[in-house]
């Protein structure tokens, strides 16, 4: 009889590639999702969503939907969170509440049952800003960038004298930097399933996901994914809008390789109890990337816009050395980056987004968040 995995928020982004990836490969999916309209706004299950996946439709904050959900499944991934930087800086308590809470109610109920294997999503984000060079070769963790530099127009990390810093890979082994609400939540969130699955001998791993990038997106949600994001705003023939000075740089990294992270993750030997970094290893710059996908989309006329604004709790630069996951789970990234981004235009086409990029980001101005 084949395994059956419990993927909590599977029939989103994420869960939703890791379905189609896991019934592939023999695997039994039920999938418990809230379907929250910032996702789905209709508040329907997606079209997307594979029809052979069982959907129970749930909060994973509500104790009873999870002991339903946990019956007879052998694994679970938790992929279920409320995701976005910004809008964590102000609505603290859903945050905290879905990610954190949510997670204590999921493990709770997982200790009264037998688990093969437990699976967290974790994020970028805990690590604030990645690693940087000094000048004389020194590695060194950056300090978050005091308000009145950012207030210049200064952009670039700095060390103590003042001298510019180069960004470099970022593996586990740094000190997480919880720049903003949703990085403590998720930090929150690995911790959580880490020490519960040690006591109880449920044998756990988290995954840092980096930028994830892909078809299935929510294109209306104004605080997910960047590409996304932006793929909203050429939809409606609007420039993207970029931060500072666009120079900052994150790593991408397509939804399938993720997806193929959690397969291994659900079936390594090693590594157990540990955490480990999912990102294509390489970096871009945000401008970069808005310029590539209205390149792709059909859309090169439309420039992305520099703000020369920045939001509370964003970081410089922050983008993953993966040597880890490469040794111990076997995981290598297989799309390369132009080629997702040909595929995630070919999806934009005939979607429909309705772009309230300009909303989030007036609410954040309102709130004092972005300067």
């Amino acid at each position: 009889m084949a395994e059956r995995v419990l993927i909590t928020g599977g029939a989103g982004f994420i869960g939703s590639h890791l379905t189609d990836l896991l019934l592939a490969a023999g695997y039994s999916v039920r999938i418990l999702d809230n379907l929250s309209p910032q996702i789905h706004p209709d508040g329907a299950a997606p079209d997307y969503l594979n029809a052979d996946a069982e959907l129970l439709i749930g909060d994973v904050r509500d104790r009873d939907a999870v002991e339903h959900a946990l019956s007879s499944v052998d694994i679970v991934v938790h992929l279920a969170a409320a995701v976005g930087v910004g809008q964590s800086m102000y609505e603290i308590a859903h945050y905290t509440a879905i990610n954190d809470l949510g997670t204590a109610v999921l493990l709770e109920a997982l200790t009264a049952r037998e688990c093969k294997r437990l699976v967290c999503a974790s994020s970028m984000s805990v690590y604030g800003e990645g690693l940087a060079r000094r000048a004389d070769g020194g590695i060194v963790s950056p300090d978050e960038r005091p308000p009145q530099q950012l207030r210049r127009g200064q952009w670039e990390l700095q060390d103590g004298s003042g001298h510019a810093l180069t960004p470099v890979a970022t593996p586990e082994s740094k000190q997480p930097s919880l720049s903003s609400v949703y990085a403590l939540n998720k930090f929150c969130q690995e911790r959580l399933c880490l020490v519960v699955g040690k006591a109880y001998g449920i044998p756990t791993i988290a995954l840092r996901f980096f930028n994830v990038y892909g078809p299935r997106q929510a294109l209306s949600n104004p605080y997910t994914g960047v590409l996304a994001i932006f793929a909203s705003r050429l939809l409606n023939r609007r420039a993207p809008l970029v931060f500072e000075d666009g120079e900052q740089r994150r790593d991408f990294v397509h939804v399938e390789d993720v997806a193929r992270a959690c397969l291994l993750a659900l079936r390594t030997e090693t590594g157990v109890g540990e955490v480990f970094n999912i990102g294509s290893g390489e970096s871009r710059s945000i401008v970069s990337i808005a310029q590539d996908l209205a390149a792709v989309a059909g859309r090169p006329e439309i420039a992305p816009r520099v703000t020369g604004k920045y939001r509370a709790g964003d970081i410089r630069h922050c983008f993953a050395d993966i040597g880890k996951s490469r040794r111990q789970l076997g995981f290598a990234p297989e799309v390369e980056f132009r080629t997702g981004l040909e595929e995630l235009a070919g999806w934009l086409e005939g979607q429909v987004a309705q772009d309230r990029v300009d909303d989030a980001t007036s609410e954040l101005a309102r709130r004092g968040l972005v300067a």
